[in-house]
């Protein structure tokens, strides 16, 4: 349906993709994998004609008569919460008639209920869409992209970091839907970093690497070790299980109550990595944020060493030593449009830097380069926009923004969601360090895998509670998704 030749695209004297060859057949789900900066983006821009390819051919003939289409779900879904389901799909598609002709309303709703159906799903398509969940967004997105699809028609689905948002059960859910439009002759492309998911629902695997094709084969000829291998240039360090010296309490909290958190308790010591688990609805995504200051806190105590930490206050909160890396790091972790030095910066360091002191840019660019080569950030260009770098290097400049802070508390919230698995670990290596050097540290995640990488002990939620609690040699990812999942 699709076949790239030789796909060559430079930005400057840098080479984002080079001489790339792929082909996407009918029924067929290829899958994308590389690091943050692999060209991954690139790949996508140049098919859906937003850039401009330097050399190569985009082949679109396909078996019919038209030609194949490309219909794109990107990661920003391109859908208008306010509005319903209905309405969103009915967005930008072609009127059947003149376009003075009143809307068949009846019609519009029928076709979007018959529309999601098709994916074996069902929900309210009237509700307004940001009332519904993340994987139930994302099929509303394909289900438009693929609105007027028939099996007569040569279409391939370009599906750009699908589940990056999704959690558990959603992410199956979406697999599902993803593998039901191969099976119905669509060609599928899918850009993920998950590798595990990947291999679930993949037919072939194309794996690049600073712009080229390292690997092109099968998913039944490789594991989960070969991909990441393949993705990394290498095996990636794994990080070891460690023995925690707890020190004194620095975070106490009790009866801590928010919009989903009912009833939750806990104390974390200097040296300490806590983990909170459970699945999505479980509170698990707002015990940080409200910890912080950032979310509602309508009941209980927040204390930081000393010192209570008030609702709300979140100069108060940084000036006692936490800090906070939000799981939305476009919306609420940095300010995409400033520089990455700019957003590195950006917050004051407790007890060093006063609200008015002027800022001497020799300093803060020295500054600046130590922070980049301790995290790797990759390019080291402070100056660049950060909306330009790979998301793992984005995650890495606003984990970089609270570490040079050097917190007491560290409270993390999906750190590594969006990054690649060579990211990932230099992340890890950063978490498990700050802990090292006397922090408290807590890390709500959604994946189970992470938790029992780098905690010491881990809390299980469900419906806003803590229903379990995983210490000691029992934190392993298996022993978290069984005590995760509701009986």
């Amino acid at each position: 349906m699709v076949r790239v030749q030789q796909l060559t695209k430079y930005f400057g004297s840098t080479c984002a993709l080079d001489r790339v060859d792929l082909a996407v057949h009918a029924g067929e789900v290829l899958a994308v994998v590389g690091h943050n900066g692999s060209g991954k983006s690139t790949l996508v821009k140049l098919l859906a004609g937003f850039h401009t390819p330097d050399g190569g051919a985009i082949d679109l003939r396909g078996d019919g008569t038209e030609g194949t289409e490309l219909r794109f779900i990107h990661q920003d879904l391109g859908l208008v919460g306010s509005l319903s389901t209905v309405e969103n799909l009915a967005l930008g598609s072609a009127s059947d008639g003149p376009p003075w002709r009143r809307l068949r309303k009846a019609a519009e709703r029928a076709q979007a209920i018959e529309l999601v159906a098709q994916f074996g799903v069902d929900f309210d398509v009237d509700a307004l869409v940001q009332e519904l969940s993340p994987a139930e967004q994302t099929i509303v997105a394909i289900a438009r992209a693929l609105r007027g699809w028939d099996e007569e028609r040569d279409v391939v689905l370009v599906l750009d970091e699908p589940t990056a948002a999704l959690h558990g059960s959603e992410v199956d859910r979406l697999m599902a839907v993803v593998r039901r439009v191969a099976e119905r002759g669509a060609g599928v492309l899918f850009i993920s970093h998950r590798l595990d998911e990947v291999l679930g629902v993949a037919d072939t695997v194309l794996a690049l690497r600073n712009g080229g094709v390292v690997g092109n084969l099968p998913c039944s000829e490789t594991d989960y070790a070969g991909l990441v291998e393949l993705v990394a240039g290498g095996a990636v360090e794994e990080l070891e299980r460690r023995t925690a010296e707890r020190g004194d309490a620095v975070l106490r909290v009790k009866a801590l109550r928010g919009n989903a958190i009912r009833d939750f308790d806990v104390t974390v010591h200097a040296g300490e990595i806590v983990g909170v688990a459970g699945i999505l609805g479980s509170g698990r995504d707002e015990v940080c944020g409200t910890i912080f200051g950032g979310r509602r806190r309508t009941h209980g105590t927040v204390r930081l060493r000393d010192n209570d930490l008030a609702p709300g206050d979140l100069r108060q909160s940084i000036r006692r030593g936490a800090a906070f890396v939000p799981g939305d790091r476009h919306q609420h972790g940095a300010v995409m449009t400033m520089t990455a030095a700019e957003n590195l910066e950006s917050v004051r360091v407790p007890g060093v830097q006063r609200r008015w002191q002027r800022v001497r840019k020799p300093e803060e660019f020295r500054e600046v380069a130590e922070w980049f080569a301790a995290c790797g950030v990759v390019p080291a260009q402070p100056e660049m926009p950060l909306s330009q770098f790979s998301g793992g290097n984005q995650q890495k400049v606003v984990l970089a923004k609270w570490l040079r802070t050097h917190p007491d508390l560290l409270l993390l919230e999906e750190p590594t969601q969006g990054v690649d698995v060579g990211a990932k670990s230099v992340i890890h290596q950063l978490i498990v360090q700050t802990a090292n050097q006397g922090a408290a540290v807590l890390v709500a995640s959604s994946e189970a895998k992470e938790l029992a990488q780098l905690c010491d002990r881990v809390l299980i939620l469900a419906d806003g509670v803590v229903v379990d609690e995983v210490a000691g040699t029992d934190v392993t990812e298996a022993r978290i998704l069984h005590a995760s999942v509701p009986v």
